[in-house]
């Protein structure tokens, strides 16, 4: 107790200390920031003109995009900045914050994907009853409780973790992630672990096993459908939901327990990336690729503007 010290800030060591990887990790993570900023905006964009995407369905898209651009906006923009200038360094404060809203944002993801999940559910197995299901009063306190329940996950895990005394300022991570701080706390560090780690495994698996119950009632609804054109058009919008959960949930789970290794910085970093950025940047492709509704939106959007400049022009 008389040799703990406050802490002021922390040292982000980031992936290496040479400063090729350092340029490197710049400019990767500028174009995969670049790629997710530009795919989420533009799918917010044609969800909010185009009046035929106004459903439910690109509602919940919309709300995960907001998700995936805040949880990558807390963290990407200061590892680049940190990698361009080798400046490690970042506040208490600051690190406070990126840890609660990057929490805050990645938790309001998984409850999204899992309201997104009952809704193409009521819409394939109860498709008579959608409209009075899934009325946008629904809609609205559906994401309205995820973002809350988002809200205060990060708030009590941001208030017991930095309630804890630090006895060392370096984060094995290009952001402050909740498994590394616990690394670097006073208290005995399985103990305090194992409760985060237990309380968000809970969570997730919740989520997960409401997912799993939609996506098992969904194929079973699929299997009896006589159309194989139906079979298709369903098997093309939920196996790219599925898949992209799968990813984010593995990753992030197997993410902590590797963190618990100290010959496993490195991976923790890599899968770090995997569930806090590729999630993210992959989505507007696939929520998007084989979507006609969203293709004709962005064609029409095109068009138009192709329109207006040759009409400035003229």
């Amino acid at each position: 107790m008389p040799n703990r010290t406050i802490i002021m800030e922390f040292l982000l060591m980031g992936f290496s200390e040479q400063r090729e990887f350092q340029l490197l990790h710049f400019v990767v993570f500028l174009m995969m920031y670049l790629v997710i900023l530009i795919g989420n905006l533009l799918l917010i964009i044609l969800v909010v003109v185009s009046n035929h995407l106004q459903t439910p369905m690109y509602f919940f898209l919309v709300n995960l995009a907001i998700a995936d651009l805040g949880s990558t906006t807390v963290t990407i923009p200061r590892s680049i900045v940190s990698a361009l200038m080798n400046a490690r360094r970042i506040s208490y404060s600051e690190c406070l914050a990126q840890m609660f809203f990057f929490l805050f944002f990645l938790s309001a993801d998984l409850y999204l994907l899992t309201a997104m999940a009952y809704d193409r559910y009521v819409a394939i197995c109860h498709p008579l009853h959608y409209m009075s299901m899934m009325q946008w009063r629904s809609c609205f306190q559906m994401a309205g409780v995820a973002w809350i329940l988002a809200f205060l996950n990060a708030a009590m895990h941001a208030g017991i973790l930095f309630s804890l005394p630090f006895c060392s300022t370096v984060i094995h991570q290009f952001f402050c992630e909740i498994p590394h701080l616990m690394k670097i706390s006073c208290f005995d560090p399985k103990f305090s672990e194992s409760w985060v780690l237990l309380l968000s495994i809970f969570l997730a698996a919740a989520c997960f096993i409401l997912i799993i119950i939609s996506y098992v009632k969904i194929f079973k609804t699929v299997l009896h459908m006589s159309s194989m054109a139906s079979r298709q058009k369903v098997f093309s919008i939920c196996i790219p939901h599925l898949f992209v959960i799968c990813l984010f949930l593995g990753t992030s789970i197997f993410s902590y327990f590797i963190s618990n290794s100290r010959s496993f910085y490195n991976w923790g970093e890599i899968l770090a990336v995997i569930y806090s950025v590729i999630p993210p940047m992959m989505k507007p492709l696939i929520y998007s690729m084989k979507n006609k509704d969203i293709k004709a939106a962005l064609w029409k959007l095109f068009n138009q503007r192709i329109r207006n400049h040759i009409t400035k022009l003229c």
